[in-house]
Formats: structure tokens, C-alpha cells, sequence
């Protein structure tokens, strides 16, 4: 029995070993590596119109996939100039009208103050204050706390937005670098698609190549799943949030409702994260028209979420909210900004490993000495 356990417990340790040594070499490779990864990723991708120029209009290979890299990569080229060129405009014209919005704050805070319930109020505070001159002096510092933390806070994010843009700036040649290293590298894999497929293939033994093959078709279909439900998520609240603001007439509806979309990443909160508080706000400063339409904009978008949501993610992977909100926490605290994308989406991994029995394959490994 004794023997037996000792046995279990080296497995155990080999599996532990393993997966740190995997997950160190990953960490350390991927500096290296990550161009040639996205590069497999638009090969893969382009894969079938390839296929498609090269089988049905009768191209040579390198011909198709020439055509097929450059039909790609324009698209992108032209859409993102088109997003980045009308998202600049907004931006500054929202810039302009800052202190504008600033002094209309102003202005509903003194009205408010000016309430009689609020002076009453103030009435009390100052008799509390003259009754107790103790508290007074530690609300005080308190108060002085709060102003110059909050005024630190906003230092450091003006800080942090120009000092971002100055690395984006600084980063143009390496990223111009990894770019060409990207297209180059899409063009070969693409080219020899077929023959590194046939390579690959050898050399895994035909003892796991169907298990891999599971797990990498679960794998894809989870990933790819997870990235389709999300974008069309965002393009649907994105979409239904710029007609609505169009229709009221709202000023860089392209740039908030983008925003707005990317913010409905944030599984529950989302759209109403933003257009609750700003529907407030219009409601609490008067203007009626425009915060009941955000309002009706905003009951819109939810109810077509309801509809639309199941159909997506009935073909797609969908994650627990919970296990979301953990994985985005987790990924931001260890990997800044970007882990809120990294922590789903190694969520996601996680799931296709477990529905592909990979967990159950290493139990039963560990326990019998044999995966099947």
C-alpha cells in the first residue's frame, strides 16, 4: 500500500514539475515568440479565403495568400483609420466643451446648496461644530486629507495619460518592427500551410494525437467562441447606444458609444456603469428631454441584450459573471490593463482543458499510471 501511494505521489510531483516548467517556459518565450504567435493566429484566420482563391478562382498559393494578407490587412487599415480619424475629432471637440460642463456642475452644486434642506442642514453642522470644537478640527483635517488625496489622484492620471502617450510614441519604431516581422511571417505559414500542418502532426505520437486533437478543437472552438460573443456583444451596444445619441442629438456619439461598448465588457454593470449616472446627472440638472432619452436609450439597449444575449452564447463559450469579474480582478493585479483581457480568456482555456477531460486525464494518471 505504502508502495502504491509513493508511486501516486511521484506522478503528482511529475505533473506539478511539468506544469511549471511549461508555464516558465511560456513566460520567458513569449517575448520572443509573440510575433510569430500572432502571425499563426492571421494565417489561421485567413486560412479559408486562402483556400477558397487558391481551390475555387485557381491561384497559386502564393498568389492567394498575397491577396488574402493584403484584403486582410486593408480592411484593418481602413477601418481603424476611419475609427482613430472620427474618435480624434470627438475627443477634441469634447476637450473644448469641458469647461463648459465643468461650470454647469458648478452651477447645479451651488443651486443645491442653496436648497432649503441643504441650508438647514448646514445650520445644524455649524451649532455641531460651535457645541463640539474638537470634531471640528479633525472634520477639517479630513476634509484636507480627502482634497489633497482626490488632488493627487487627478495629478496622476494626467500624468499617466501623457506619459502613455509619449511610450505609444516612443514604441512606433519597435511596434513598425514587429509589424513587418507579423506580415512577413503570416505570409510563410500561410504559403506552406499544408506541409507544417503534415510536420507538426509527426512529430506528436499517434498514441495522444487524438486526444490533442480534441483538446485543441475544443480549445478553439472555446476561444474563438468567447472572442466572437464578446465582439458582437460590443458591436450590438455600441450600435444601438450611437443611433440612440444620434437621434437625441448628442454631440462624439461615435467616441461614447464605443466607450460605452468596451465598458460593457463588465459582466452586469456595462452600459449601466455609464448611462445610469449620466442620466442622473441630465435629470438632476433640468434637462428633462435629453436624460429621459438616455434613459429610454439605455432600457433599449438592456432589453436587446436580453433577446439578442442567448442566441449568441447559445453558440458561443459563456463564462460565470462571478468567475469573470474574479478573472478580470486576478489578470488586472497581475497584469495591469491588459489582464483584464488575459483573465477571461485564460479562464476560458481553463474550461476547454476541463470539458476536453484534461484534468480528469491527469487524475487518472496520476492514481492508475495510465491516462486511459
Amino acid at each position: 500500500m505504502d508502495r502504491i501511494i509513493m508511486k501516486r505521489l511521484l506522478r503528482g510531483l511529475w505533473v506539478i514539475i511539468a506544469t511549471i516548467l511549461i508555464a516558465v517556459a511560456i513566460y520567458l518565450l513569449f517575448p520572443l515568440l509573440y510575433p510569430f504567435a500572432i502571425a499563426w493566429i492571421i494565417a489561421y484566420a485567413m486560412n479559408p479565403l486562402v483556400k477558397l482563391l487558391q481551390y475555387k478562382a485557381r491561384f497559386p498559393r502564393w498568389l492567394a495568400v498575397t491577396l488574402s494578407l493584403i484584403i486582410y490587412f486593408g480592411a484593418i487599415v481602413v477601418v481603424l483609420s476611419a475609427a482613430v480619424t472620427r474618435m480624434v475629432k470627438e475627443v477634441i471637440s469634447l476637450t473644448t466643451s469641458f469647461d463648459l460642463h465643468v461650470d454647469e456642475i458648478k452651477a447645479t452644486f451651488v443651486r443645491w446648496t442653496q436648497n432649503d434642506t441643504i441650508q438647514s442642514l448646514i445650520g445644524q453642522i455649524n451649532e455641531f461644530y460651535k457645541e463640539n470644537p474638537n470634531y471640528q478640527e479633525t472634520i477639517n483635517s479630513n476634509i484636507s486629507k480627502t482634497t489633497e488625496t482626490v488632488g493627487t489622484a487627478v495629478t496622476d492620471l494626467v500624468t499617466g495619460f501623457f506619459n502613455m502617450i509619449l511610450n505609444l510614441l516612443t514604441s512606433l519604431p519597435n511596434m513598425g518592427a514587429v509589424l513587418i516581422v507579423v506580415l512577413l511571417s503570416a505570409f510563410f505559414i500561410s504559403k506552406s500551410w499544408n506541409r507544417h500542418s503534415i510536420t507538426v502532426s509527426g512529430w506528436v505520437p499517434s498514441s495522444v494525437r487524438k486526444p490533442i486533437s480534441d483538446i485543441w478543437n475544443d480549445l478553439k472552438k472555446a476561444l474563438f467562441g468567447y472572442a466572437r460573443a464578446q465582439l458582437i456583444m460590443i458591436s450590438i451596444t455600441a450600435l444601438f447606444v450611437m443611433i440612440g445619441l444620434l437621434v437625441l442629438q448628442v454631440k462624439s456619439a461615435f467616441t461614447i458609444a464605443l466607450l460605452i461598448g468596451l465598458v460593457d465588457l463588465l459582466p452586469y454593470l456595462g452600459v449601466g456603469l455609464v448611462m445610469v449616472p449620466w442620466a442622473a446627472y441630465l435629470l438632476m440638472n433640468g434637462d428633462l428631454y435629453l436624460g429621459i432619452g438616455i434613459s429610454i436609450v439605455y432600457l433599449i439597449v438592456l432589453i436587446a441584450r436580453q433577446i439578442i444575449e442567448p442566441k449568441v452564447l447559445a453558440s458561443s463559450v459563456g463564462l460565470d459573471p462571478l468567475a469573470t469579474l474574479v478573472g478580470m480582478f486576478v489578470g488586472l493585479k497581475l497584469f495591469g490593463v491588459l489582464g483584464l483581457i488575459i483573465g477571461p480568456v485564460s479562464l476560458v482555456i481553463l474550461d476547454a482543458f476541463n470539458r476536453a477531460n484534461v484534468f480528469r486525464d491527469l487524475r487518472t494518471y496520476i492514481i492508475n499510471g495510465r491516462v486511459r
